[in-house]
């Protein structure tokens, strides 16, 4: 045998399984997980143990969803489980990604009632691209609407639409009601089971399907190697990079070199070792290749970087390709808070300051870009949607920070000298009396119908392709439009070239022209003219927004102005007058309002709107 061969000899680690939960937002990933850590045994007897353990943002807790993707494991004999809870909103693509390099198989959960969505096609084509084994888990069996026949054959459609080749088109179900912890191979038993709400009966049978279909991981053999797959932090040890070691074996104390991006290397001393029992990192002194474990002693550690063993005298160190992530397709400038009320809510950041946590968080996120403009005070972040932005902002928010967010704009792109903007793929489900006036609203914004699906019990599932800068914006108006029973996903389609203008906002602003605080007289003499966003006794400035004009210019108001006091008495006077109703604009509402001409301030206590420039006279009415 020649020397190469023997070098790269491979064999399997049957002692270890590594699979990722993939499904669409709340459809029972981080619940069913939950199930599976309770019955492998991973809490104590007296351990108090939450819902949702998995979600430990307290943004996933808020939200319902998964925003990070996060490891865990559990033990079936002597076999150990890792296990990868992936996020399945197309926002946050970048972490599953990056996290189906670790894993070889992964869990499709699929509502029993609402079947295959859009972030269902989108995790699940990235799950076949890397050649992964999957098994159907049919969660919510319990629900009175359940259809489960029918659920089964529209994921086998959606695998042949993806591409599947027969072996994972010839995928094992499962049928399970993760809320109660058990599951099933026999649709046949399902009537029983629910009649007895799944007494007796328990995950094992997900446990046996996982051992017996999830390929045990390649042991190969040869200088070690990892591919940084994802990054944490410890206050003992500094950066932690997580990966799966896909060559040899390493030991803590071991020098590692890392093989950076365009070339950049260095080398390190391996500080500590860990691998994830439960929810712990447990420490140890040595790893294998097919397992996933965290490595410190490297400060300048990046996603997408390789830590290999030193080369001998004379060779070269092979990096491993580099994750890759499709691209950004909006972006939205960040800028240092200049309001006359900055510094009272929190911390009215410097330029340096917003810069390294900007940094800071494009270097942990493979999918965010961060760019220089022509401010300093300025900064440009790319991402794939507005709602994975608004996290952003949301968590700089309860850090404490005050700054300043402008319009989420569409990343264009030129080619042949023609140019391209980004376009999504919206898959509503609505009611079908809807139809008519929301079929109306997508087409008003560039959006073509590509397909008309008949569902049951009188709802509709559409699909549009429709430019993303369509999409800013829309989610409030369907859901208006719909009288919000409209459910609506959207997920990236590719470039395309530019079919016209980008829509904007028809009606102007109300904005305050003095610095004070709103009363309620001065408001009501402000309801005719549009909506108002403000109470009475809020903090206004010049030039902040207060209300939406009922026209198209802008108005500049006085919310501030109070009742004159005189001795004259009328019996209809003191009549008690209140406000008709106030519009309160959420972080994500007023990201979709605002105009290009307008920041939307945040701070810790406040959300607020303002013009670009404040002073009354130095500023048009007139919207261009």
């Amino acid at each position: 045998m020649k020397k190469s061969e023997t070098d790269n000899k491979q064999h399997h680690n049957h002692s270890l399984r590594n699979i990722a939960i993939i499904a669409h937002v709340d459809h029972g990933k981080t619940t069913l997980v939950d199930g599976l850590l309770r019955q492998a045994g991973a809490f104590a007897s007296h351990e108090a143990v939450i819902e949702r353990v998995m979600d430990s943002m307290d943004l996933e807790r808020e939200r319902g969803i998964t925003i990070l993707a996060k490891n865990t494991s559990v033990r079936i004999g002597d076999i150990k489980i890792n296990i990868v809870d992936t996020p399945g909103h197309a926002d946050f693509g970048g972490e599953v990604e990056r996290i189906m390099s670790m894993v070889d198989g992964a869990l499709l959960l699929v509502d029993a009632a609402e079947g295959p969505l859009p972030q269902t096609r989108f995790v699940l084509s990235k799950a076949l691209k890397q050649g992964l084994r999957v098994i159907l888990v049919i969660n919510k069996v319990d629900r009175p609407d359940s259809r489960i026949d029918h659920i089964v054959n529209a994921t086998f459609d959606l695998f042949m639409d993806l591409g599947a080749d027969e072996t994972q088109a010839d995928f094992p179900i499962l049928y399970t009601c993760a809320r109660q912890g058990w599951c099933t191979e026999n649709q046949s038993e399902l009537e029983a089971l629910l009649q007895k709400k799944g007494e007796g009966q328990s995950l094992k049978p997900l446990f046996d399907t996982v051992l017996r279909e999830i390929p045990a991981p390649m042991l190969q053999e040869g200088p070690f190697q990892v591919l940084i797959s994802n990054l944490a932090y410890s206050e003992y040890v500094g950066r932690l990079a997580i990966g799966r070691v896909v060559r040899g074996k390493v030991r803590k104390g071991a020098r590692l070199m890392r093989l950076g991006d365009a070339g950049k290397s260095d080398t390190f001393t391996l500080s500590a070792l860990y691998t994830f029992e439960g929810l712990k990192q447990t420490e140890i002194l040595e790893m294998t290749s097919g397992d996933i474990g965290v490595f410190a002693g490297s400060e300048v550690v990046e996603i997408g970087d390789t830590l290999t063993a030193l080369p001998e005298p004379g060779e070269t160190p092979q990096a491993l390709p580099r994750i890759k992530v499709d691209p950004p397709t909006i972006s939205m400038v960040f800028s240092v808070n200049t309001s006359p009320l900055s510094g009272q809510d929190g911390e009215p950041i410097q330029s340096r300051k917003l810069k390294e946590r900007l940094e800071r968080e494009t270097r942990g996120n493979v999918a965010l870009r961060f760019e220089t403009t022509t401010s300093s005070e300025q900064f440009n972040v790319l991402g794939r949607g507005e709602l994975q932005l608004a996290i952003l902002i949301e968590q700089m928010r309860r850090e404490g920070f005050e700054f300043m967010v402008g319009k989420p704009m569409v990343v264009y792109r030129e080619e042949n000298g023609q140019k391209l903007e980004p376009y999504e793929r919206a898959i509503l489900d609505l009611p079908q009396s809807y139809v008519g006036t929301t079929t109306d609203l997508f087409q008003s914004r560039k959006g073509q119908l590509m397909e008309y699906k008949n569902e049951h019990e009188g709802r509709v599932q559409l699909e549009f392709v429709i430019p993303t800068h369509g999409i800013i914006g829309i989610r409030s108006h369907y859901l208006t439009e719909t009288r919000g029973e409209g459910i609506l996903n959207t997920q990236f389609e590719g470039y395309q070239p530019v079919r016209g203008q980008r829509l904007r906002r028809q009606n102007g602003s109300l904005v305050s022209d003095r610095l004070g605080h709103t009363v309620e007289y001065g408001l009501l003499g402000l309801e005719d003219r549009g909506i108002l966003f403000l109470k009475p006794g809020v903090a206004v400035y010049e030039g902040m927004v207060i209300g939406e004009n009922n026209k198209e210019n802008d108005l500049n108001v006085n919310p501030c102005r109070e009742k004159k006091l005189t001795n004259i008495r009328a019996a209809h006077a003191e009549l008690l007058v209140n406000l008709r109703g106030v519009r309160t604009l959420s972080l994500e509402d007023s990201l979709e309002w605002i105009d290009e001409d307008e920041w939307v301030e945040v701070t810790p206590k406040n959300v607020r709107i303002r013009k670009k420039i404040l002073e009354a006279n130095r500023r048009p009415v007139t919207r261009s």
